[in-house]
């Protein structure tokens, strides 16, 4: 008897912690485990993914698609082994099943696969790469910004329709890096008179301005995001290479917060966004306000509208069937067939899950209160997706 007594408290705790409820019978808030980068010059990208998707939550009292919503949050400090150490954890000890937030390719490609293969959900706000898009498609892995080939083929075209006959590259020496200068050359037709790799942390770009004053290009792509954008533009400037070889990059080389630490250095660079804090419809609108109604006058970038989004899309899944977070396979469906609201109006996947949407160019200029401001100014690519979405064979829904 005491031995059957011992069994049945034990099957009675197990099943307990296994239900989405408690001792009560109310339902446990939903976890999300958003594993990002909090730390380093790339600090403050986790930090706008982590607080867009944490107002997206607060906006709708706690809840996503009517189910109270608790997010997880914890700094991978841009190392592949932590995020898969983290996630790891998410899974084993609280049961995690909806993961989102990470910013570099790197690191999902450590931590991503783990949490496909123990049936979890992994929704990027950020970072998605070439194998994800393609052969190594997965049915439960969503993608709420782009795929990264987006943002080198957008400023690829923007360039090659300013008349640029010359370019000099520069990007980190990781995926995502090497992806987006391939992007670049897909849609600039100049010639390639150079293209350098520099290092994840890297903050001495002289070397690299020696290049490019010696190659004589007639524009600069530089793919070096957060901090290292920072460093590198204020270099640029100081080595006198702005006045001469003007800039054209995408927005995770110059967004909000960059803008505003390099100032004036910024000034006349032309860009690439899928997204701007100027975009004129109600899902952006009250995503700003709301924004700075919280925040002030602190700076919105993409990375933050990418993780508001990523929130929408885990509601929509939710409202079209509350039961689906705990089931993959449903979640997968609800989603695709839910309305997506998002912040750069209509939102729509491609066959491999990732968005295929619109790209803006967009440009640097001085605002009325002094301060450098990113002014929307035309349309660079219509209803674009990625090249790698025909290597990708998705079940049926």
């Amino acid at each position: 008897m005491r031995w059957n007594a011992i069994l049945s408290t034990a099957l009675s705790t197990l099943l307990l912690t296994a239900l989405p409820f408690d001792t009560a019978g109310a339902q446990q808030p939903l976890k999300i485990g958003l594993i990002t980068t909090l730390s380093g010059p790339a600090g403050y990208i986790g930090q706008d993914i982590r607080d867009g998707f944490q107002l997206a939550i607060d906006q709708n009292n706690g809840k996503l698609g009517g189910r109270d919503a608790q997010v997880v949050v914890e700094d991978d400090g841009l190392k592949p082994g932590n995020a898969k150490l983290i996630a790891g954890k998410m899974l084993s000890e609280q049961g995690i099943k909806i993961f989102t937030g990470i910013v570099f390719g790197n690191v999902a490609a450590a931590a991503v696969p783990d949490i496909l293969d123990n049936k979890a959900v992994y929704i990027s706000a950020n970072s998605a790469s070439a194998p994800f898009a393609g052969k190594e498609c997965h049915p439960h892995y969503f993608v709420s910004s782009w795929q990264n080939d987006g943002q080198g083929e957008s400023a690829g075209a923007l360039a090659q329709s300013l008349g640029y006959k010359s370019a000099f590259l520069v990007a980190p020496n990781y995926q995502s890096g090497k992806e987006m200068v391939e992007a670049f050359k897909r849609y600039f037709k100049g010639q390639i008179v150079g293209e350098t790799y520099t290092s994840l942390d890297q903050t001495d770009f002289a070397v690299v301005m020696a290049q490019i004053r010696s190659a004589k290009p007639e524009v600069v792509f530089e793919f070096e995001p957060g901090g290292l954008g920072i460093a590198f533009l204020r270099q640029y400037q100081q080595a006198g290479l702005l006045k001469d070889v003007p800039m054209v990059v995408h927005s995770a080389s110059l967004d909000q917060v960059t803008a505003q630490a390099i100032g004036d250095a910024a000034i006349g660079v032309n860009l690439t966004s899928h997204w701007n804090d100027d975009f004129d419809n109600p899902t952006n609108k009250a995503f700003v306000a709301a924004w700075r109604a919280k925040y002030g006058d602190r700076p919105i970038t993409y990375y933050a509208a990418q993780g508001y989004d990523a929130a929408l899309l885990v509601g929509a899944g939710l409202a079209k069937d509350p039961a689906s977070a705990d089931d993959p396979a449903a979640f997968r469906k609800a989603v695709l067939s839910a309305d997506i609201p998002s912040v750069r109006g209509p939102f729509k996947f491609g066959p491999n899950q990732h968005p295929i949407q619109d790209w803006y160019a967009l440009k640097a200029e001085k605002a009325a209160d002094g301060k450098v401001a990113l002014k929307t100014t035309g349309k660079v690519l219509t209803a674009h997706g990625d090249q790698y979405a025909a290597l990708c064979k998705m079940p049926a829904n």
